[in-house]
Order: structure tokens, then C-alpha cells, then sequence
């Protein structure tokens, strides 16, 4: 099966604005014992989100293509230790992640953008590949202290 870069690029797009950074998605029963799964479906498409913990949650993405997967990406990481427990700060740092994560570039739809600051927030993504095959970083400041950081890895299922 020859895999459509473009058409894939399009459903991450639309899985990852409609999934958990929407945040009015609804969970699908879980796979995985105390996990938190989400699931997008479109045409031939799906998409499946799974993560586990609130301060610190690893995870994984896979897309699938007429039931195989396509492509996946694992990330790991979370609040920094400093402001883990502070389930307020926590929850603000989350909805500003969202934020970003909805500001994705459409050619990089695992994540968000490069840039993005809102009030006192500010977001910066650094991806080093593309959809195909990508490991990048991504950190959340708060009035320019480090609050969030998360690693990711990923590309095309071959």
C-alpha cells in the first residue's frame, strides 16, 4: 500500500483539531486498563489517542488506514516537578496547551506550532523530520519560567 502524505497530513489535522485539543471530545471506553483513550473517525480513517496520568502522562497516537495502522507517535512528559500537585496551575497550563495544539501547522499536525503565546503563556515546538519519520520537543512558559515539557517520536508504519 502506497501511503498519500498529503491525505494523511489532512486526517492529523483534523483528528488531532478534533480530538483532545478540542477539548469537547468524549472518551472511548478505554483498551487499556487506567488509560484515557480517545478515538476519530473519518471515512476510512481513525485515529486513536491513548494516555495515561495527569501531571506526568505518556502516550501514544496511532492512525489507521482501512483498519492498519499507518502511523504512530509516542510522547512522554508533562508539568515540571516544581508545579506537579497544583491541580489549578495544572489545569491552566492545559488549556493553554490546547490553545496551541489548535494552532498546528497543517504540514506538522502532530503538535503545535513552532510559536504561540497568548497573555503570559508562551508555547515553542522544535521538530527535527516530518510526518514520515520526526522527533521534536515541545515547552510551555509561564511568565518565562519552564512549566511543561514533553518529548515526542513518530512517523509512517512501514
Amino acid at each position: 500500500m502506497t501511503l498519500d502524505i498529503e491525505e494523511l497530513n489532512k486526517f492529523l489535522y483534523d483528528a488531532n483539531a478534533n480530538g483532545y485539543a478540542s477539548g469537547e471530545n468524549e472518551f472511548s471506553p478505554p483498551q487499556r486498563p487506567g488509560f484515557d483513550e480517545i478515538e476519530y473517525r473519518k471515512g476510512d480513517w481513525l485515529f486513536h489517542d491513548s494516555y495515561a496520568g495527569h501531571y506526568f502522562a505518556p502516550g501514544q497516537e496511532v492512525a489507521y488506514y482501512k483498519d492498519k495502522p499507518v502511523w504512530a507517535m509516542a510522547y512522554s512528559g508533562g508539568m515540571k516537578e516544581r508545579y506537579q500537585k497544583d491541580e489549578l496551575f495544572t489545569k491552566n497550563t492545559i488549556v493553554f496547551l490546547k490553545k496551541a495544539l489548535l494552532e498546528m501547522d497543517p504540514n506538522l499536525p502532530f503538535r503545535g506550532p513552532k510559536k504561540f503565546q497568548y497573555a503570559d503563556w508562551k508555547y515553542n515546538s522544535k521538530v527535527k523530520g516530518d510526518t514520515k519519520d520526526f522527533i521534536g520537543n515541545e515547552k510551555i512558559y509561564y511568565q518565562d519560567q519552564l512549566v511543561f515539557e514533553q518529548n515526542f517520536i513518530g512517523g509512517i508504519i512501514i
